[in-house]
């Protein structure tokens, strides 16, 4: 190929790589620039209105406040709580069940993982009248355990599992098993280390997913010293509508926990969003 037209193709592709670079960044600005509105009129004085630049200074008081008169403490550590709970149970269940619809030889094994995959699709609000029944014969409505059972096992984070398993070779698992490894051993000292940007990726999934969660909270418990973060911030907002500097303070303290989490997971996170499905 002549030099000329080397040099026209290398200024294309470079032409092409700032324009999509361009289009990225004006993308990042326009979901960013809300957040960043929130985040700058949260320090704006008592009084003001919705601001990107605190025309009267910048001001920590409301932090203080809207962590005072929304009681923040209590529904911090129980969001932590159910959030960890539910959490810790997908992960295990996900793991055994994944590993089986991926390893295991059994009849009727594309059955289950067609349910599986339907439950994907039902909304968890047409499902609330028969687990509210379910929690009430159990005597759970108004505990811990309403927060927790109803989303203790989740279809999707077995799919997820399922999939990354079937990237992983299985001459490993027969490596393990020659070496006497039976099949629990052989999923919790090879396969889940090995799986450990999935398992990140549904850590933090079901993490913020129960963290953001306003309506199990909001349906099954009536309890004060059950509130959540999503709770307490609806009836902080009910409290304080026009005051939006206050609010504002509110959300950034309901919203810090999940973007530091997402931050510290991010790299694991892309990696087993990016390798899920593909099949060696």
């Amino acid at each position: 190929m002549p030099k000329k037209n080397l040099n026209n193709t290398a200024t294309r592709e470079s032409i092409l790589e700032v324009v999509n670079l361009a289009v990225l960044l004006l993308g990042a600005g326009l979901i960013l620039l809300p957040l960043g509105i929130v985040f700058l009129t949260s320090f704006a004085p008592k009084g003001s209105t919705i601001t990107l630049i605190p025309q009267n200074g910048w001001s920590l008081a409301n932090y203080q406040d809207a962590w005072q008169r929304g009681k923040f403490l209590l529904a911090f550590a129980n969001s932590t709580l159910v959030a960890l709970a539910v959490t810790a149970f997908q992960l295990f269940s996900s793991a055994l069940a994944g590993y089986a619809l991926a390893r295991l030889k059994f009849l009727g094994r594309q059955v289950v993982l067609l349910i599986v995959l339907a439950t994907l699709v039902i909304p968890f609000q047409l499902l609330v009248i028969p687990i509210f029944l379910v929690l009430k014969w159990g005597h759970l409505i108004n505990t811990y355990g309403a927060l927790i059972l109803p989303t203790a096992v989740n279809g999707f984070g077995i799919f997820l599992l399922r999939q990354y398993f079937l990237t992983i070779p299985i001459e490993l698992e027969e490596a393990a098993a020659l070496d006497g490894a039976n099949r629990w051993q052989v999923l919790w000292r090879v396969m889940l280390p090995l799986s450990r940007p999935a398992l990140v990726t549904l850590f933090l999934f079901t993490f913020i997913g129960e963290w953001n969660d306003l309506f199990k909270p909001l349906v099954f418990t009536t309890r004060p010293e059950l509130r959540t973060v999503q709770l307490a911030l609806a009836e902080f907002q009910e409290q304080f509508t026009n005051n939006w500097p206050l609010l504002m303070a509110a959300v950034v303290i309901a919203t810090i926990p999940v973007v530091i989490l997402f931050l510290f997971g991010q790299r694991q996170f892309i990696q087993g969003i990016a390798t899920t499905g593909i099949k060696n």
